[in-house]
């Protein structure tokens, strides 16, 4: 008679690909503690911050389980309407404590870091020790498109407001209430914006679904959830992100005094990357394992869900949350980094291929964009 399967050690998990970010649990009730003591703004501002990657991590999760569970159309749209969840949360929160810049600055660092740092990262770790790696050159031009589509829309209010209005926001500047015209502009280009994103659900969905969805993508690692579970993490994570969110945007400001960095710095690298940190790893993964559809889909899908959905759910949420409504006017350096970022991604992905030196040449150029943006 066999011995019985020996189980996993509970701390197996932990030490997995999947499992690192649980490691940061604990700074959940640590940024909690922090918040409810009055400490000093930067060690709340830290453990906020980090205690959002293991929240994030398991809003991926639970998300990942119930499309496994809900067919390709339903598990397609789940994903894309939950992907971006833990930025948007956070977004929603600066929108209530009145630091539109701070949102504009999380919106175009999310974009820029999935295309230059995510991809970049991707391309260079997945391509050493090989020749190059392929993927769907007509899955990712498709995306790049929607970006570049993205990055029009939100030039014009800009280019409206330097003919015909006050020119663009600093970098210092926390809100500028525009006048009803660039408001109303940046209203019609959302509202654009959200049409071209449902025709993209459909594209990917349904009449190009096999495009999207690739053979071979990253299994599950432990037992699967069931639906109830699923559901049950996916509302625990949401309260968590919500409470963390809460704490990180209320000790931005002081933060930003207290470390000697602005919070157009803080909202275009810090907060852009801790929002995404668990699916930008899972990129990096996948594309050391040789699956560059999945990490190319995970990086401009996620820069194109960015500019297409959260952006301009942003705008409409604004009439309702904080003091005044928030136009689509970005400064000249987010301008300059989504204008680069919509390029790059349109020209590396254009032949369906990519080497490490490529993705050393986003990596680097992710470096310059984040100096200008520190020393701006």
């Amino acid at each position: 008679m066999s011995a019985p399967p020996a189980l996993p050690k509970p701390t197996s998990f932990l030490r997995t690909a999947s499992g690192w970010p649980y490691l940061l649990v604990p700074c959940i009730p640590l940024a909690v503690v922090l918040e409810l003591a009055h400490a000093s703004a930067v060690p709340t501002f830290v453990a906020s911050a980090l205690g959002v990657i293991p929240t994030a991590a398991l809003m991926g999760r639970a998300t990942e389980e119930l499309a496994a569970r809900s067919g390709p159309g339903v598990g397609g749209l789940l994903n894309v309407t939950f992907g971006n969840a833990p930025e948007l949360i956070i977004a929603l929160f600066a929108l209530g404590a009145g630091l539109h810049e701070v949102v504009k600055a999380s919106i175009v660092g999310s974009i820029v870091g999935n295309v230059l740092l995510v991809l970049g990262a991707s391309m260079f770790l997945g391509g050493l020790g090989r020749d190059r790696q392929r993927f769907s050159a007509t899955a990712a031009s498709a995306q790049s498109s929607m970006l570049l589509l993205a990055v029009a829309a939100v030039v014009m209010p800009a280019i409206f407001e330097l003919v015909s209005g006050t020119g663009l926001p600093s970098v210092s500047a926390e809100r500028i209430d525009y006048d009803a015209t660039v408001e109303h502009l940046s209203l019609a280009a959302a509202g654009i914006l959200i049409a071209a994103y449902l025709a993209g659900l459909l594209f990917s969905l349904r009449t190009h679904r096999d495009l999207f969805n690739p053979v071979g993508g990253e299994e599950l690692e432990g037992e699967p959830w069931s639906v109830r579970r699923s559901v049950a993490m996916l509302a625990i994570a949401g309260v968590a992100v919500a409470a963390m969110s809460e704490i990180l945007v209320g000790s931005i400001t002081e933060t930003a005094k207290q470390a000697g960095l602005s919070q157009f710095f803080i909202g275009a690298i810090v907060v852009a990357i801790i929002g995404n940190a668990a699916e930008h790893w899972v990129a990096v993964l996948v594309a050391r394992k040789d699956k560059m559809d999945l990490a190319v889909n995970i990086s401009i899908g996620s820069s194109a869900q960015v500019a297409l959905f959260v952006a301009p759910v942003l705008v409409f949420a604004s009439y309702l949350i904080g003091p005044n409504p928030m136009a689509l006017v970005f400064n000249g350096f987010e301008l300059a980094a989504l204008a680069l970022a919509a390029l790059i991604a349109s020209q590396v992905t254009q032949d369906g291929e990519s080497t490490w030196f490529e993705g050393a040449q986003l990596l680097a150029l992710y470096g310059l964009v984040g100096a200008a943006f520190f020393f701006a």
